[in-house]
This record gives C-alpha cells, sequence and structure tokens, in this order.
C-alpha cells in the first residue's frame, strides 16, 4: 500500500480512483464496512482505492484541548487498511488554513485535482469543509459536475456492546476508558492496543519475581482504565500471553499513570528501548492496596493464573 503525506505527495501520473474520507480512527467494524465497500468498488472499476485521513485530528485544530484518545496511531491503521486491500493512503496535515476550505473548494483541491475521484464512498453522516458544512447530498451534487457518483454505506454495525448503539469510535473510547475490553473488541474487531517504547521504571516487578514491560505511550492514546488485565505482549514478533497492569501502583504510592506487561513464564526478556504493542483482552481486577508484600505476591500470583487461563481460552477458540 502506498502511503501519502500531503498533496504533494500523490503521484503526477495518478489516474481515476475510488476514495473515502474520514478519521478512521481505530478501523472498527463500521469503518471496515464503508472501506470494504470502497475496495470492492475499485476492483470492480479497474482503478485503486485511496482512503483520505488527516493529522492531526480536526478537533484539536478547531477546538484546541479537545483530541480524543487514539485508539490506533496512524501507522497501526495503515497496517489495517492495507489488510483490507487499500491501494493508497493520504495523510492530510490539517492546518487552521486547510480548515478553511469550503467544501466545494475541498472537492476541487482534493477528490478532483489530485485523486481524479471516479467514485466516493461515504458512511451517512459524513462531514467537511470549513465549519463541517458540507455533507453527502453536497458531495452528490457536485458528482454531475466533476464525473464522479458518490455512494452512501447506511449499513451499521450493532452489537451488544454499549447496549445495542451503532458502533463508533467514541463509543470504544468509552468502553475502553471503562474497561471494558469485550465490549471494546466487539467493535473493534479485535483486542485494544497500545503500543509504545520500552522504558526503565521503578524496577519493582523485577525485584518481585515478575518483571514487567514499562511501555511508555504517545500522547492522547486511549489508556484503559486503571486495573489488572488479561491480554498479549508482542515484542519483535513474537506474541506473548501477558498479566497487564495500568494505574498508579497504589502498593508504592506512585503518582505516575503506567502501562506494564508481564510476559507470563518468560524469562531473560531485554526489550528496553524496543516499540512493543500490548494487546488487551479483559478485565481481571480493580488496583488494590496489600496489607503485606505477601498479600502482594499472592494477588499477583493469582493474577497471572488468571491471565494465562483467559489468553488460553482465547486462543483455544482462534484454531
Amino acid at each position: 500500500m502506498q502511503r501519502w503525506r500531503g498533496l504533494e505527495d500523490i503521484p503526477q501520473d495518478w489516474g481515476r480512483s475510488v476514495v473515502t474520507i474520514g478519521s478512521y480512527d481505530g478501523v472498527h467494524r463500521g469503518h471496515q464496512l464503508i472501506i470494504g465497500r470502497a475496495v470492492a468498488k475499485a476492483r470492480a472499476l479497474g482503478v485503486p482505492s485511496v482512503v483520505v485521513t488527516f493529522s492531526p485530528h480536526p478537533s484539536e485544530v478547531v477546538r484546541p484541548g479537545s483530541h480524543p484518545p487514539i485508539l490506533a496511531p496512524y501507522d497501526r491503521r495503515a497496517e489495517l487498511m492495507a489488510g483490507l486491500g487499500v491501494d493508497a493512503l493520504l495523510i492530510l496535515p490539517f492546518t487552521a488554513e486547510f480548515s478553511q476550505l469550503s467544501p466545494a473548494d475541498f472537492i476541487v483541491k482534493v477528490l478532483v485535482d489530485k485523486l481524479h475521484a471516479r467514485a466516493v464512498i461515504e458512511g451517512p453522516n459524513f462531514r467537511f469543509g470549513h465549519r463541517a458544512a458540507g455533507n453527502v447530498d453536497f458531495l452528490r451534487e457536485l458528482g454531475s459536475t466533476y464525473d464522479y457518483e458518490v455512494e452512501v454505506v447506511d449499513l451499521v454495525e450493532r452489537g451488544e456492546a454499549g447496549g445495542g448503539v451503532p458502533f463508533s469510535s467514541t463509543l470504544a473510547r468509552r468502553l475502553v476508558a471503562e474497561g471494558d475490553m469485550e465490549g471494546a473488541a466487539e467493535i473493534l474487531g479485535r483486542p485494544h492496543r497500545v503500543e509504545g517504547v520500552v522504558v526503565r521504571g521503578a524496577q519493582r516487578g523485577r525485584e518481585l519475581g515478575y518483571p514487567t514491560a514499562n511501555v511508555e505511550t504517545a500522547p492522547h492514546t486511549a489508556i484503559p482504565a486503571d486495573g489488572v488485565y488479561a491480554g498479549w505482549l508482542t515484542a519483535d514478533g513474537e506474541r506473548m500471553p501477558a498479566a497487564i497492569s495500568v494505574g498508579t501502583n497504589v502498593q508504592f504510592d506512585a503518582t505516575e499513570r503506567t502501562v506494564e506487561a508481564y510476559a507470563i513464564d518468560r524469562v531473560g526478556l531485554d526489550l528496553y528501548g524496543k516499540q512493543v504493542a500490548v494487546d488487551f483482552l479483559a478485565y481481571v481486577r480493580g488496583m488494590a492496596k496489600f496489607e503485606s508484600l505477601d498479600g502482594l505476591l499472592e494477588a499477583i500470583a493469582d493474577d497471572v493464573k488468571r491471565a494465562r487461563a483467559l489468553t488460553d481460552a482465547s486462543d483455544a477458540a482462534r484454531r
């Protein structure tokens, strides 16, 4: 899959294409419907498919300080989109100047002059242009002028997560923040993932016999609620069952909120400075302060036992 950062990266000889536009944070199951339809349409027409997204999130430019928690960084989104068959990803720098583009100017500058859209695939609530004044009706209206068709994908995924409301990034973020990892996974179509570089922490886990990877996450990352979770730690291409702790480590009166993953039964791992991924499967328990070290060690042993059972059961169900 080709990746372009800005309109100037698009090849000069780029021909017609099928385009879909959106933030697509998380590339959840609702997003997958729209992107999948764009890919299918492109293949039927014999042209490439293009996903257009923005960096940073438009809300941070329009309303500074309102950046939503990120469900998936751009590299992860690109990986997921490539898996759906997308041919090219265009990440547009969303600046104050760009936010002033009228809906008509956006269509001309992006869809017509650069991507030569043959078709545009969107959800029914798609908005674009200055003050989000453009909608699918306006997009369709200008399609007759600029020779592209518009298809609206109004199939909305629903499930048990969030009480049966339509799947959305907003709902996924809420469930992650509440620690409902099963609900978030239903929307995303996979476990919620947090990525970052392993940094040196207080080394308390190592001293207790449970060395953890202390993951330094990027700003705005969607971090689950404080607690202990079952999941997986992926490093150097290896996916390992893990017991994961999120929070401030109340046992030792720490104040910094961290994400730490213990790779179950792995000895001698040296992950410092490496980029890793932590996938959250299920909530195990809340944070607690124990009266003694023995009480803490007993709780950790139980956490590991439960995390092992949950990940084993999940892996067995996938086989």
